[in-house]
């Protein structure tokens, strides 16, 4: 159907802040050596896909994986800014263990997803869902009857499997957000519909001690 997006939406490879979980959010941190293989294996499960066009946050993480997607495509990446992970202020390369210990309440409103929390610097839960989905719908509306790869972050694939399911923004997250795992959405005028999600089969072998 000519007014139907496929959508192949990636969050990023592990990065070394992904390996300590600590939060990244608008820090530029780049690919660790694990992450730029499952960023390879990427590349070769969707060689045949018909991908036409590879839009990307523009932090390092997920430029890098959306270039290793590009390369054998023959494709160039296009930058989107709206598509950056949510911005936690001053929590950025802090653990989840480092806020659990020193901001007990920061964390008891952090996980538990509470709407009207905003950290320091940061972003709200619903502001940073309207701003990442709108850049999604407005990327989705240019590509209308085409084929895409949107290269993203775990926090923007979670508001995408939200607005794809209706999911509540202050629901428990009970789906998976793996690096460079594979999930397909539709768009249409009626918004975005879930097809897919989490396929981590091409880089399901990959392991640390192995690179």
């Amino acid at each position: 159907m000519a007014d139907v997006t496929r959508i192949v939406a990636i969050r990023h490879g592990e990065t070394p802040w992904n390996a300590e979980q600590r939060l990244q959010g608008h820090r530029d941190i780049p690919l660790n050596a694990l992450g730029r293989r499952q960023a390879a294996q990427l590349a070769a499960a969707l060689r045949d896909e018909g991908i036409e066009q590879i839009i990307s946050s523009d932090l390092q993480r997920a430029w890098d994986t959306a270039l290793a997607l590009a390369g054998p495509l023959g494709l160039d990446v296009q930058p989107e800014a709206g598509l950056r992970e949510r911005c936690f202020g001053t929590l950025e390369g802090h653990t989840r263990s480092d806020i659990e210990t020193h901001w007990p309440d920061i964390a008891r409103r952090w996980m538990g997803r509470d709407l009207s929390y905003t950290p320091e610097g940061g972003e709200s839960i619903p502001d940073f869902s309207a701003r990442c989905v709108a850049a999604a719908e407005r990327i989705a509306r240019a590509h209308a009857g085409r084929s895409i790869a949107i290269v993203c972050h775990g926090g923007v694939l979670d508001c995408l499997y939200r607005a794809a399911t209706r999911a509540p923004l202050d629901a428990p997250r009970t789906w998976q957000l793996g690096n460079c795992a594979i999930n397909r959405l539709l768009h249409t005028a009626d918004g975005f519909t879930l097809v897919g999600w989490n396929d981590t089969q091409h880089i399901d072998g990959l392991a640390r001690d192995e690179l």
